[in-house]
């Protein structure tokens, strides 16, 4: 059988998944209805104990919101994936995940033995899930990503989440610059105050990136990244 050239699916609201993603493959996330949240880690499917490093992701390039020219490092200094296109201009890594005591004291209890499809599934149970497929566990889980989500910060230092943030039809594509094992959940943002639990899907299209060129916006988009680049260049000789 001939190798895909491209694929798509549709996460549902609430769920999790994981996958490989080989070096050189673009993933374009799509919020289809708007006000959707993925949860998202990396590792290195070679050595698990390489894995995103939220902290140095964003102290390197001098942010504190991810969008198109930022790269995702690991805590090794290499680049996991670039951000290639962004309609949003604000992706949140600083807040974390919501769990379950957090989930039912704001929508209730509800498992899946009870209510299968439509439980109130909480994004650090999610990431569990899928660590426990590679032999993970809690003490594996960093700090994650949640695409589609934009958390502020006032003058006091609070933070306050945006409900109304990402519209319907938001994307955000990465270019993997190394092979990743992707892990990734739709579950609420844990600052999310909707009244009924948030249940928005996301479409993921994955297919192969173009070379990255000379004049590449990600990789030049700061000194730290022409080093990341370079780190990258020495791990796959």
């Amino acid at each position: 059988m001939e190798p895909l050239e491209s694929y798509s699916t549709t996460m549902k609201g609430a769920s999790h998944w994981s996958l490989e993603v080989r070096k050189g493959t673009s993933m374009r996330l799509s919020d289809i209805y708007g006000g959707a949240n993925v949860g998202m880690l990396f590792y290195n499917p070679k050595n698990l104990l390489e894995r995103f490093n939220a902290p140095d992701t964003l102290k390197c390039q001098h942010t504190f919101k991810l969008t198109q020219g930022n790269c995702l490092y690991s805590d090794m200094g290499r680049i996991f994936a670039s951000i290639i296109e962004d309609t949003l201009g604000w992706h949140e890594t600083v807040c974390g995940n919501s769990n379950a005591q957090m989930v039912e004291q704001k929508w209730g209890k509800r498992d899946y033995q009870t209510t299968r499809n439509l439980w109130n599934q909480n994004g650090h149970d999610a990431f569990l899930t899928e660590l426990a497929k590679y032999g993970l566990g809690e003490a594996d889980m960093a700090a994650n990503i949640n695409w589609f989500s934009k958390v502020s910060v006032d003058d006091a230092g609070v933070m306050q989440y945006q409900p109304t943030h990402s519209p319907a039809g938001s994307e955000v594509t990465l270019r993997f610059e190394m092979d990743t094992l992707v892990i990734m959940h739709t579950c609420p943002h844990p600052l999310n105050e909707s009244e009924t639990y948030p249940r928005n899907p996301v479409k993921i299209e994955l297919s192969k990136s173009a070379p990255v060129e000379a004049n590449d916006l990600c990789l030049n988009h700061c000194e730290e990244n022409k080093r990341g680049f370079k780190n990258n260049a020495l791990y796959l000789l």
